[in-house]
């Protein structure tokens, strides 16, 4: 049975973590299947390079509203489908080949499905067992099946079948006429975004009464509202059984109104991910998980067991790349300085949603400000209300913050509309410095006239206990 200094399992953000510093250990690396992770092979990479070509596609048929005849021609799925993953997978077999060759030679490979034994004992999953002294998960989630006549055997998904998770569905082999969407999140509402621009007939069906609840109720409503819009979106949809045919795919559910039928050529289930400590058999290294399968992690990435870290989507409040990267560089830290541990800073996660329109979002929403029983003040800025937003005819979309009325500093802020994760960013650097509303909105110069100023006029707008000056004292 081999031994090693650090066993990695997982090769997302974990993989960051045996760099040069690591050099002098022997280190295992357990991966079951493509190397980078969820967010390089099925996430947030391909998925945002199909949102991309979708939002020309939706641009060109909105070009009448602002004067430009346009219209699209074609959608070549299957060149668009091949460029995004001529690159994906080169990278995926770069990053395999890098950790299996000689450029690391302190470095072991194992490609199976990994189980604990004990808390220092790891079936491979490819015939060898090995130890280690300390071992960081890093293992991440997959797609969640219903428990749903039709839906729950995994068998019953991708290729050969008209079922589909976010993990297949990219690869398919023709645009579907007609599709389902299964779930109101963000996934849903990506692929939802992107199967309506490329021309496909959508419908989505979510059991709550609007799509994207974990955002700010307003933002949410408005959102559940321009997607409605643009395809069939179905609310307060209890699932009760999905048939499959030669032909497409049949989807009961019920709803206010009774029994409904919905059918389609495909069926995307988006309904969330769980995390992979079932797979990991982690009891039996008495790792102690919260309710939905999370591992419990301390403020240093400790898990319950000494010498097990865990990061990213397998133990994370946030199933975010950003997020699971910052944990890796924490956990990098502490494995080097054991008596100099630091803290992963999750105190203002930003994070968005690559649809139409686009959202993002950072810190407190106003329900959970009010939850709190937080003393608080809004402003809601209307991209209408700023020249950027006039050259775009936006009529619906908005900045919202959320801000402490006594000291000025930023409590939240949510943004629904055009590039809304980058119009975010001062509010994420403010919240992060800790500067005041006044600081941010009178501190600098804002380009005029640029999407920016939605923030500025924002916090301007906000009434709080002290005026912002014209000017601040230099």
């Amino acid at each position: 049975m081999r031994h090693f200094d650090l066993v990695i399992i997982g090769t997302g953000s974990g993989n960051s973590i045996a760099g040069p510093a690591f050099e002098h250990l022997d280190i295992a690396i357990l991966e079951k299947g493509a190397f980078g992770g969820t967010c390089l092979n099925v996430g947030c990479i391909p998925t945002k390079m199909y949102v991309h070509p979708a939002d020309l596609a939706d641009g060109a048929r909105r070009a009448g509203e602002l004067g430009v005849d346009a219209h699209v021609d074609r959608v070549r799925w299957t060149d668009i489908r091949d460029r995004i993953f001529r690159r994906i997978d080169a990278i995926e077999a770069g990053g395999r080949e890098y950790r299996t060759g000689e450029r690391t030679p302190n470095i072991t490979v194992y490609t199976g499905t990994a189980k604990f034994l004990d808390a220092r004992t790891i079936d491979t999953g490819t015939g060898e067992t090995i130890t280690a002294d300390r071992i960081v998960v890093a293992a991440g989630g997959r797609p969640t099946l219903p428990d749903v006549a039709g839906l729950s055997d995994p068998a019953g998904y991708g290729p050969g079948h008209r079922l589909h998770t976010s993990d297949t569905i990219m690869r398919i082999d023709e645009l579907p006429k007609s599709l389902v969407v299964l779930g109101g999140g963000y996934i849903a509402a990506e692929f939802a975004h992107v199967f309506a621009s490329f021309g496909t007939q959508v419908t989505q069906l979510v059991r709550s009464d609007r799509l994207l609840r974990s955002q700010d109720a307003e933002v949410s409503a408005a959102f559940t509202a321009a997607a409605d819009r643009r395809y069939d979106v179905r609310t307060h949809a209890g699932l009760t059984k999905v048939v499959e045919s030669e032909t497409g795919v049949r989807v009961e559910f019920d709803s206010p109104e009774g029994p409904q039928t919905v059918e389609a050529d495909l069926v995307l289930v988006a309904i969330g991910r769980t995390p992979n400590s079932d797979l990991l058999d982690v009891a039996a290294a008495g790792l102690d998980t919260h309710a939905d399968g999370r591992l419990i992690v301390d403020e240093y990435q400790r898990t319950s067991v000494p010498g097990i870290w865990a990061l990213g989507d397998i133990s994370s409040d946030y199933a975010l790349k950003h997020v699971a990267n910052h944990e890796a560089k924490v956990v990098a830290h502490n494995l080097q300085h054991p008596d100099d541990l630091i803290r992963t800073d999750h105190r203002f996660v930003p994070a968005a949603v690559f649809t139409d329109p686009q959202i993002a979002s950072v810190g407190l929403t106003e329900e959970q400000a009010k939850a709190r029983q937080l003393r608080y003040v809004t402003k809601v800025q209307n991209y209408g209300d700023i020249a950027a937003g006039w050259a775009r005819e936006d009529s619906t979309n908005f900045a919202k913050v959320i801000a402490d009325p006594a000291t000025g500093l930023i409590l939240g802020a949510h943004i629904i509309g055009p590039e809304a994760a980058t119009v975010i960013q001062p509010f994420i650097q403010a919240m992060s410095l800790g500067q005041t509303v006044a600081e941010v909105a009178r501190g600098q110069y804002w380009i005029h006239p640029a999407l920016s100023e939605l923030v500025e006029n924002a916090l301007l707008g906000l009434e709080l206990d002290a005026e912002i000056p014209d000017l601040l004292p230099r």
